[in-house]
């Protein structure tokens, strides 16, 4: 099961944390990543890491103002997000993949949070 919080509205160049509680899943074993999605559009890739803090990649649109962490000792994942943007307000979701490998596709992760919104006002 995964469970994110910390959404909410914020101002542009605002800061906001996300965090994914994992329960029921060897965390260590499973890439974590982050999506983002606005109505009418698909699933976004936001960034993705792997136990022990490695294979960290992420969007272009939000290289250099977000920051993917895991802590496996707690078995959650953050993102940082700073500098936010209007176009960064979307529902962001927590997603684990079985698969070690890298993926920034929707359809190849195994299991999806409920979302947390996160709305950037202009």
């Amino acid at each position: 099961q995964l469970v994110e919080s910390g959404g909410g509205l914020v101002q542009a160049g605002g800061s906001l944390r996300l965090s994914c509680a994992v329960s029921g899943l060897s965390s260590n074993s499973r890439r974590m990543s982050w999506f983002r999605q606005v109505p009418g559009k698909e699933r976004e890739f936001v960034a993705t890491i792997i136990a022990g803090g490695a294979s960290i990649y992420y969007a272009d649109s939000v290289k250099g103002r977000f920051t993917i962490s895991r802590d496996n000792a707690k078995n959650t994942i953050s993102l940082q997000m700073n500098n936010l943007k209007p176009d960064d307000t979307a529902v962001y979701y927590c997603a684990a993949r079985r698969d070690i490998g890298i993926s920034r596709r929707s359809d190849e992760y195994d299991y999806w949070g409920q979302g947390t919104q996160v709305t950037v006002s202009s």
